[in-house]
């Protein structure tokens, strides 16, 4: 008999980042994160994901904490682990596009800082708008990934993953991710995809999916058989729901197989028991809503990711209209068909989501059209893979004429006039970029950081001199 050869599936844990992401808003603090650190990096991850994606905002905006002090610290921790982020393109970590100047400082810093691995994608995947991230990443030696926005419709064949899989390989990234954030990949799919994106390349494939529609972890049983090179899982606290499959689940599912990670389950059931009181306590204060954590098989119809569902009902409820619902989820793929078929992804979902509520409550539809759907039909965020609805782009852009350039080619370099701007606050590099990002949420974290350092705390007060330290 022929020996069988061991292929340990390779596991990135998501729970610094994306779990808590999609469970909690992104509320989980570094405080919370940084006594567990010492025993997630003994566990033998391929990476551990603990920064980008919506982490950058939320630590500013609602937890009053830098991120790069985050990131610093974390590097500090983890001795043995790479470090993995999340990278929207040619927007950054931010809502709108930057010119190449900014996203190759951004990148260089993040490397510079402790970040191992960049997962770099772009919600039209239009791969002109990764290319100045993936350089940059070359240039400064980091692992550049990029990942490719999963999604179903007419043009999302296997011969255009395929496709899209031998670029993304010429364009010099280290491996590529197959990021399937609604949920959508089914598993014989899986087997087929996977086995024909293995042919395809030689770089390494991960599979990134959400537990949302219920399929996640058979679809993973299924790619690691077709050979995927890593999958991303959360720790069971923080697993299931909206975020990823649960690490401890998948370790036992390919324990005494050719696949075998070699983790300690006794070492994760630890791991485990630290973040569940962290996850009661999101649960009783009303943080975790146990919604997220069942599944919704209407992801499947609407390929509605599930930030995006809750998103609609939140919009629905302000304008009393929750009767509209369904409504409104049948005319998401509408509108998405208009707007050229993209991934539902952020920023693309929430522009989708936002026309499809205005149309449904007008009565009309684009009779009230947003900003960023006007932005979407001139060609500001990048190429759909079909073309747009031209009567709606009429309707929408009048006799506007749509860019067909990559969009931060229109950008000039703006790195100079955001530093001068804002160079009152600037204590490290990296607060520039901060304020490059979110000007709003930046200054006014800038001044609570002020704001700390002249509290006086009286015990060290000197009252013979009358004097007081700052």
């Amino acid at each position: 008999m022929s020996e069988v050869v061991k292929k340990p599936i390779k596991i990135t844990e998501t729970i610094l980042r994306d779990a808590h992401q999609s469970l909690i808003a992104t509320r989980m603090t570094t405080e919370q994160m940084l006594p567990i650190v010492e025993k997630l990096d003994k566990v033998g991850y391929h990476s551990v994901e603990c920064w980008g994606g919506a982490t950058f905002d939320a630590s500013l905006r609602f937890l009053k904490e830098d991120p790069w002090e985050r990131l610093r610290k974390f590097r500090d921790g983890f001795k043995n682990t790479k470090l993995q982020m999340l990278f929207r393109g040619q927007n950054i970590l931010g809502y709108r596009p930057y010119a190449d100047d900014v996203v190759e400082y951004f990148v260089q810093k993040s490397l510079s800082n402790g970040i191992d691995i960049i997962r770099i994608f772009d919600c039209m995947n239009d791969l002109r708008n990764l290319k100045a991230a993936v350089d940059a990443a070359n240039k400064e030696k980091g692992h550049a990934q990029v990942a490719l926005s999963y999604t179903l419709g007419d043009a999302y064949t296997h011969d255009y993953w395929i496709k899209m899989a031998k670029n993304v390989e010429e364009m010099g990234a280290n491996s590529i991710c197959l990021k399937d954030m609604a949920g959508l990949l089914l598993p014989y799919e899986a087997t087929e995809l996977i086995g024909k994106l293995k042919k395809a390349v030689k770089i390494p494939i991960q599979l990134h999916t959400h537990y949302t529609s219920g399929v996640a972890s058979m679809t993973y049983l299924k790619a690691v058989e077709a050979g995927v090179d890593v999958i991303d899982t959360a720790m069971s606290p923080f697993a299931l729901g909206t975020s990823q499959p649960a690490t401890e689940v998948m370790v036992e599912t390919f324990k005494g197989t050719q696949y075998d990670t070699g983790f300690d389950q006794k070492l994760l059931a630890e791991i485990a028991d630290y973040f569940r009181p962290i996850r009661d306590e999101a649960l009783s204060s009303g943080l975790l809503n146990p919604k997220n954590l069942g599944v919704d098989i209407k992801t499947l119809l609407y390929q509605v990711p599930g930030g995006m569902l809750s998103n609609l009902t939140s919009q629905l409820k302000e304008q009393h209209a929750e009767d509209k619902y369904y409504d409104v989820l049948a005319e998401v793929p509408r509108v998405r068909k208009d707007l050229g078929e993209p991934p539902l992804v952020t920023p693309s979902s929430q522009i989708v989501g936002t026309q499809a509520v205005f149309n449904v409550i007008m009565g009309e539809r684009y009779k009230m059209v947003t900003k960023e759907t006007k932005a979407v039909l001139s060609g500001e965020y990048g190429a759909t893979v079909k073309p747009f609805n031209k009567e709606i782009q009429k309707k929408c852009i009048g006799d506007k004429t749509p860019i067909t350039c990559r969009p931060a080619d229109l950008l000039k370099p703006e790195l100079k006039t955001i530093e001068a701007e804002m160079s009152q606050w600037k204590e490290q590099d990296e607060d520039v970029l901060t304020y490059a990002l979110f000007p709003q949420v930046a200054t006014d974290f800038f001044k609570y950081r002020e704001a700390q350092k002249t509290k006086v705390d009286p015990k060290t007060a000197d009252t013979k001199n009358g004097a007081y330290p700052v």
